[in-house]
């Protein structure tokens, strides 16, 4: 693969492994030419990533924790990027549209990623993660907790698997890159009782959906006419069920019978 030069890699303990593999770092530039707005850039690090997002040319804000790597961003890039110093998970974003790009530091990436979900404002994000985060969060391979809960208001695509070589120092894991997209419009209107509700089915005890959804009070007469019509047995588990599902399984559980089951 083609590399730019290597560099010192600063200190591991705050998780950074830069991005250094040049088709990488051009793939994700391209997939972010496609959105519109200003760029927030999370966890700059040395600027690998910063040196391509700037030639879009539209207003761009790096992120960075690591004081030596801030002084290093506006040395680089001087007016052509708002370097700001300071944590990611604290960091106050931007209140208008925006779209939001990182080389999200595995060891944090489960925090970052809640922090995001409930920030407003951003309508896309393109994010590298630990490979099998990247897969979950798309619900290949089965979804988590966490994507059942967002899935009503956050589309994600798998974009591509990124080796471990790709970066400096090179981690123990391959990495993925993610695109989140907020939705127009929610699936749902009622976040607080969605989410309790898949958090119920998650941990609930059954034996497949079906199962679990009548133990957790869904009428069994609104379970068997739901799990007909999407197509769910008794073989399905909670993390196999896609983000329509969720959503009609949520309805099923206040809806009358008879009633249409949600987005296909």
């Amino acid at each position: 693969m083609s590399r730019v030069p290597q560099h010192s890699p600063g200190p591991h303990e705050l998780g950074q492994n830069f991005l250094v593999d040049h088709r990488i770092l051009t793939r994700i530039t391209s997939l972010v030419a496609t959105t519109d707005g200003p760029i927030v850039e999370l966890a700059a690090g040395d600027g690998s990533l910063t040196g391509h997002l700037v030639r879009l040319r539209r207003p761009l804000t790096a992120v960075e924790v690591d004081p030596r790597h801030v002084t290093t961003l506006r040395r680089r890039f001087g007016r052509r990027v708002d370097v700001v110093a300071a944590d990611i998970l604290r960091h106050r974003a931007p209140s208008r549209p925006h779209v939001v790009v990182g080389n999200v530091p595995f060891h944090i990436t489960t925090p970052v990623m809640r922090r995001l979900l409930r920030t407003p404002h951003w309508n896309q994000a393109v994010l590298i993660t630990q490979w099998e985060v990247a897969r979950k969060r798309a619900g290949v391979g089965g979804a988590t907790l966490l994507t059942a809960q967002w899935w009503p208001w956050f589309e994600a695509d798998l974009v591509t698997r990124v080796p471990s070589s790709a970066f400096r120092p090179r981690p123990s894991v391959d990495a993925g890159v993610l695109h989140l997209t907020r939705r127009p419009a929610p699936w749902v209107s009622d976040r607080d009782r969605y989410q309790a509700f898949v958090k119920r089915v998650f941990s609930g005890p059954g034996r497949g959906v079906p199962d679990i959804l009548r133990r957790a009070g869904v009428p069994k007469r609104a379970v068997n006419r739901w799990a007909a019509a999407v197509g769910v047995t008794a073989r399905h588990l909670p993390r196999d069920l896609t983000a329509a599902q969720w959503v009609s399984a949520f309805e099923a559980q206040v809806a009358d019978p008879d009633r249409r089951p949600g987005p296909q």
